[in-house]
This record gives structure tokens, C-alpha cells and sequence, in this order.
């Protein structure tokens, strides 16, 4: 069904993973969607294979942002979905953090996703949908997470904040939060199939369901906070994660 026909959808970090996935779901229900990535071979592969648009642009760098937003206006002039999916890994103790490590994920996840939302408020139609990936962990107090624990909590106030100053434009706000999921971000992070085996054993143990989440199961709920049986829905978190978080 065709549910977003009409619209035209933005997902930052759309060439892989639960990007990809929502991309491809807000396609196939009608909208007209384009995908941002920092990588430029990879985004152009992504976006013939999809049959969308593909524009270059790091999350991690405002100017980036910012040309992405001007180059999005003279095209497009206004978007309907924002999903602002873009995000990075990296797994250290608090006493063992580096300045380095902190800047690259709280730069992408948090104040990247924070600028982009900023500065794409101006091309937002009255009406229109947001939607953050956060995570379960945003909730959870697992060691060796606090960069990027702290970061999703971060975003998760920020999405509740957007709902409340959007809200006069009827402008929804929301987040989606994924338990583990299977996509390539565990690989960027640097594990070998070994370290990957051992934590996806250790992550079976701990979730209710006893699976894996797929990015599939995250877009159909992207795309459900960007429709019309979502139109009373702002400033909501929805965890996707088998429980793992009860």
C-alpha cells in the first residue's frame, strides 16, 4: 500500500543497515526518498540499486549539514520525512575513554544528529514527520556503553524538546529505539567473527524473544510514525528490542 505517496523522505546514512532498510520501505509505500552517506562509492551504489537519490554528507560535520540542507532546498524546497539515522560505534570503559573516541561518536550521534534536525527545520512542511534512531541502550547501564548510551539519552531529550517547539506546525517528533540488530555497524566497529559470535551468544541470552532484530522490522516502524495512523503520535520512543530492556 502505498500509505506515503506524495511525500518526499530524507534518511541520513541511508547507503547500509536500518538506513537502507527505511529507504527502501518508505519507497515501496510511495514516497520519493533520498539518501545521504559520507561514503561516495557506497551512497551511489545504495541509491541506483533503490532507485532514489543519493547526495554525499557527514553527519559528523555541521558544513556538511548545512551545504546537505541548501543542496536539498534548490532541489527538492520542502521534505515531509526526516529520519535521521546516521551513527557510528564505539565500545570503551569510562576510565579507559579517549578524547577521540568521545568526539566521533557524540559528534555523529548527538550533535550531528542534533544539527541536522536544525537546520532542516526551515524545509519541513507543516505537518511533516521526524524520526531519531536511538537505542534501547539509551536506558540501559551496560559497561563499556557510556559514550554511546549517554549520547542516544541525549537525543531522546532532544526528540521530546523538537515535539513540543514543532508541535504549532503540527510537526510530529519521535523515536525509534533498537535492541541489537543485524547490520553491519558491529563489523565498522572494528570485532572479528569471532568477538561478533561471542556477542551475539551473549546478547541471545539476554533477550526474552531469543533473536535478533532485523532492520526491515525497524523501517516498517520508521515508516509507521511517518503515516497517517500515526498522526496523534509526538514525542514518543518506541523500543524494538525482543524485551531485552525489561
Amino acid at each position: 500500500m502505498e500509505h506515503l505517496k506524495g511525500k518526499i523522505a530524507l534518511v541520513t546514512g541511508g547507503n547500509s543497515g536500518i538506513g537502507y532498510a527505511t529507504a527502501k520501505e518508505l519507497k515501496a509505500q510511495g514516497a520519493e526518498v533520498i539518501i545521504t552517506g559520507r561514503r561516495k562509492t557506497a551512497v551511489e551504489e545504495a541509491a541506483a540499486a533503490l532507485g532514489v537519490t543519493g547526495m554525499i554528507a557527514d553527519q559528523g560535520s555541521v558544513n556538511d549539514i548545512e551545504q546537505l540542507a541548501f543542496a536539498v532546498g534548490q532541489q527538492f524546497d520542502k521534505i515531509d520525512i526526516l529520519f535521521i539515522n546516521a551513527g557510528v560505534l564505539e565500545n570503551t570503559t569510562i576510565e579507559n575513554a579517549t578524547e577521540a573516541a568521545f568526539d566521533n561518536v557524540i559528534g555523529v550521534n548527538f550533535k550531528g544528529a542534533y544539527f541536522t534536525l536544525s537546520r532542516f527545520i526551515p524545509l519541513l512542511n507543516d505537518g511533516a514527520s521526524v524520526v531519531f534512531l536511538s537505542s534501547n541502550t539509551a536506558s540501559m547501564n551496560a559497561a563499556n556503553s557510556s559514550i554511546y548510551s549517554s549520547g542516544k539519552s541525549a537525543l531522546n531529550a532532544v526528540m521530546r524538546i523538537a515535539a513540543t517547539e514543532l508541535a504549532p506546525r503540527k510537526i510530529r517528533v519521535n523515536s525509534v529505539s533498537p535492541g541489537p540488530t543485524a547490520t553491519e555497524i558491529m563489523n565498522k566497529a572494528g570485532y572479528t567473527p569471532e568477538q561478533l559470535s561471542q556477542v551475539n551468544a551473549w546478547i541471545l541470552e539476554r533477550v526474552p524473544l531469543k533473536q535478533i532484530g532485523k532492520a526491515e522490522d525497524v523501517a516498517k516502524m520508521v515508516a509507521y510514525f511517518c503515516g497517517e495512523a500515526a498522526s496523534f503520535i509526538t514525542g514518543a520512543e518506541i523500543v524494538m528490542d525482543g524485551g531485552m530492556s525489561l
